[in-house]
């Protein structure tokens, strides 16, 4: 792998975790409609979206390849229907939390996540942590029950956030397709239900989209595009960086709207949350430098090997 090649992969994978981290002020925008109109139409226009992505990619023929697949390949099939609920369910909380002044709850939910997805790993595929992964999920584990504790409730936010991307990993696992398909697929089968609830808020005259303003109507269209970019920029960029690399980048997004969080909206950043986001911190420092370390020796082990 050329440095080029890694330069470029870094921007990418960098651009994708900028803009999500960004996003909050997107929905932001919008928090005068409510969560679920704006999901609804989030599905809607990203599947739209992603259709015109394979029409000038002249990739539908992928699409249309992937579809008959599933008539030999019921697992994959399955995977991508459960991928394409979590993933929508991780939408709506996403957007409820931001415009319920709960962003630095979902940026805790989305530094949780690498955490989540390999005990993940552990659990369904069996794969194996280190005496440093597993002291990190114990630290981390602190964190959660010190806001729990604090708070008197379940901190759900984040956890629902953490579990519903983490295991929306794991379906995608299963699902071996071109990204762009793959999202397209994932927006196809929820685009019915979506569609479903726009044409009900039609009837009963509580919908956004087309209520007068043109500022909203452009918003909610842009959701798809909004949505879309930053995934297809994650996928471009991980293929061409190494797994550490792409474990520090990670961080960008709920580092970002935890920033926003407090000093652009406001949010009350209390000494609970100081307390539980230092064990966090200190999980994910303890992971990530495990992380860098197993793959350097890799990398060293593999040099030693073919004499690369």
């Amino acid at each position: 792998m050329g440095k080029n090649e890694i330069k470029t992969g870094a921007f990418q994978a960098g651009l994708s975790y900028l803009l999500w981290g960004i996003l909050p002020i997107y929905w932001k925008l919008l928090d005068h409609v409510n969560a679920e109109d704006i999901l609804a139409n989030r599905i809607f226009w990203s599947f739209a979206f992603m259709m015109m992505v394979l029409f000038f990619s002249k990739k539908m023929g992928n699409l249309f390849t992937v579809l008959k697949s599933f008539n030999q390949n019921r697992k994959e099939m399955y995977a991508l229907i459960i991928a394409s609920f979590l993933i929508s369910t991780n939408w709506f909380i996403y957007i409820w939390a931001v415009n319920h002044h709960q962003m630095i709850e979902a940026s805790l939910g989305y530094y949780i996540n690498p955490l989540v997805s390999v005990l993940l790993g552990v659990i369904f595929l069996k794969e194996k942590l280190s005496p440093a992964q597993y002291a990190s999920f114990i630290i981390a584990g602190i964190g959660v029950l010190i806001l729990g504790i604090s708070y008197g409730e379940f901190p759900w936010i984040s956890i629902v956030l953490a579990l519903s991307f983490g295991i929306y990993g794991l379906a995608k696992k299963m699902i071996k397709v071109d990204s762009a398909v793959g999202l397209t697929l994932e927006t196809m089968v929820v685009t019915p239900f979506a569609l479903a609830y726009m044409v009900f808020l039609f009837f009963t005259g509580e919908h956004a989209l087309l209520s007068g303003s043109v500022s909203t109507d452009l918003l909610l269209i842009g959701a798809g595009a909004a949505t879309a970019l930053p995934l297809l920029y994650f996928a471009k960029g991980a293929q061409k960086i190494p797994l550490s690399m792409l474990g520090l980048l990670q961080y960008i997004a709920p580092t970002i709207t935890l920033l926003l969080g407090v000093l652009v909206y406001g949010e009350h950043f209390t000494k609970h949350h100081l307390q539980a986001f230092i064990f966090i911190w200190s999980a994910l420092t303890i992971y990530t430098i495990s992380r860098t370390k197993l793959f350097a020796n890799s990398q060293g082990s593999f040099r030693k090997k073919f004499g690369a």
